[in-house]
């Protein structure tokens, strides 16, 4: 099982989740974070870490959000790896919350 990132995150990209992964699976797109499924060894330090609860175990991932599974393992291929926190994006508390936000996920 991995985690997953989920819609939330785009256009936010907070990185407090990075500052705890043991095994930097996690990598950085222009707007968005993703988890790579096959390096993420299931710990769970990431989920409380997100301040927008972006962050899903695979089994606990809304239905509306599956794609994010694909996404994440597709992504995490071709994204560098991130392993210290940044600062998030400067207008992530006008998009917190924010339905729909697959469209605006640049690649």
């Amino acid at each position: 099982m991995t985690f997953v990132v989920g819609e939330d995150c785009i256009n936010c990209k907070h990185t407090d989740c990075v500052e705890v992964c043991p095994v930097d699976c996690f990598y950085e797109g222009p707007n968005f974070l993703v988890i790579h499924p096959d390096e993420c060894i299931d710990c769970a330090l990431c989920e409380p870490e997100c301040p927008i609860d972006a962050i899903f175990s695979e089994d606990e991932l809304p239905e509306d959000q599956q794609v994010f599974l694909e996404l994440n393992a597709e992504l995490a291929e071709v994204w560098p790896c991130i392993t210290e926190m940044k600062d998030a994006m400067p207008d992530a508390e006008e998009w917190k919350g924010k339905p729909n936000k697959l469209a605006l996920l640049e690649r």
